[in-house]
C-alpha cells in the first residue's frame, strides 16, 4: 500500500557538492538553491558548518548562507558537529535548527568514518544532547549509518541495527529526548529490496509512533528499487540529491551518489503519489548543474524525458 504523500529532502546542495573535486563558486551554489527554492521542497540540506581543512567545499558556509533566498514553505537545514559550528550556523539566521543524534552499524566504517568505535558514539551521545540542549535545538532524528551494510564489513545483521537502535532511544529517552524520526542510512550502497523490506518491517514494529527516513545511495544502481521497497512498506520520508550528486568517500573510487531526486519525483508522480514538487523545474537545475559541473550526472530522466512529457507529445 503506497502512501498518499511523501516529503523529500533535497540534500545536493550540502552532500552532493562537498565531495565535487571541482571549485564550485559561491554564487553558483547560492544559485543553485535559490533554482530548487522554486521547486517547492518541503525541506533542502543547504551547507556544512564543519573545518574547511576537512571539507574544503563547504569553506564558504557562511557566504552561501548570507546569499540564498528563503521562500516560505521551505525548511533550511545545515550540518553542524560541535559547538562552534552550531555557533555559525545560529550567526547566520537562516536556517531552521533541528538536532540529530547518530549511530554507525558498521564498527569498521565508525572507527573510519568518526574515529570512534560504537560504544565511544554512545556514550559520547550524552555530550551531544547536553550541545543541542544548551543552544535550545531540538532533538528530532536518530540517524543509523550504513544500517544495510558497509564495504568492510558486508551485510549488517538487522538484528544489531534494532539492538543499536533501542540502545540509542533509552540513552536519549534518559535525558528526557524523544526522537520523532529514525533515519536508516544506506551510505555505501549495501542495501536491496528484500533488507529495505526486511529492517524497516522491523522498525515499524518495534516503534510504529516513529517516522522511518529512507537515506539512500545508488553506489551499485540499486537506489530507485530500494525507495520503490521503501514506499511499498509505507515510508513516507526520503533524502535525495538532485542529478544524483554526492556519495561517500569510503564507497571507493568514481562511486555513484545518494538516489537522484528527480527520479524518485517521477517514480512517486507516476505511482500516483503526491510530492508537492514541480518535476519540470527541477529538470532545469538538474541541467543547470550539469552545465556548471561541465559533465554529465548520473540521473537519466534529464536526458530520457518524463513520461508524462512524451504522453503530451505523443498526443499532438
Amino acid at each position: 500500500m503506497f502512501p498518499k504523500k511523501v516529503y523529500i529532502r533535497e540534500v545536493g546542495p550540502r552532500e552532493g557538492m562537498q565531495i565535487e573535486k571541482k571549485n564550485i563558486a559561491t554564487e553558483d551554489k547560492i544559485k543553485i538553491i535559490d533554482m530548487l527554492s522554486e521547486c517547492n521542497f518541503p525541506v533542502i540540506e543547504v551547507t556544512s558548518f564543519v573545518s574547511p581543512k576537512w571539507v574544503p567545499q563547504m569553506a564558504d558556509a557562511e557566504e552561501v548562507a548570507k546569499g540564498f533566498k528563503r521562500k516560505t514553505g521551505t525548511e533550511y537545514q545545515a550540518v553542524y558537529l560541535n559547538t562552534k559550528g552550531i555557533e555559525r550556523a545560529q550567526a547566520t539566521e537562516k536556517f531552521d535548527l533541528e538536532g540529530v543524534i547518530s549511530i554507525t552499524a558498521s564498527e569498521t566504517f565508525s572507527v573510519k568514518n568518526t574515529n570512534r568505535t560504537i560504544e565511544e558514539t554512545l556514550i559520547e551521545m550524552d555530550n551531544r544532547i547536553a550541545v543541542l540542549r544548551e543552544n535550545d535545538i531540538p532533538i528530532i532524528t536518530l540517524t543509523v549509518m550504513t544500517a544495510f551494510g558497509c564495504n568492510y564489513e558486508g551485510d549488517i545483521d538487522p538484528n544489531h541495527v534494532i539492538s543499536l537502535i533501542e540502545r540509542a532511544l533509552k540513552r536519549a529517552e534518559s535525558q528526557d529526548v524523544f526522537v520523532k524520526r529514525i533515519l536508516l542510512g544506506d551510505t555505501v550502497g549495501w542495501a536491496k529490496p528484500p533488507s529495505i523490506e526486511h529492517l524497516v518491517g522491523e522498525v515499524q514494529k518495534r516503534w510504529p509512533e516513529l517516522d522511518i527516513i529512507l537515506h539512500l545511495h545508488d553506489t551499485r544502481g540499486m537506489g530507485i528499487a530500494n525507495a520503490y521497497a521503501g514506499l511499498k512498506m509505507g515510508v513516507t520520508h526520503f533524502d535525495s540529491s538532485v542529478g544524483g550528486l554526492g556519495g561517500c568517500p569510503f564507497s571507493g573510487e568514481g562511486a555513484a551518489g545518494n538516489i537522484a531526486t528527480e527520479e524518485l519525483v517521477h517514480m512517486c508522480h507516476e505511482l500516483g503519489i503526491e510530492t508537492g514538487i514541480d518535476l519540470d523545474k527541477l529538470l532545469e537545475v538538474t541541467a543547470e548543474i550539469e552545465r556548471l559541473l561541465g559533465r554529465k550526472l548520473q540521473g537519466k530522466l534529464l536526458h530520457g524525458g518524463t513520461l508524462e512529457s512524451l504522453r503530451k507529445a505523443g498526443s499532438k
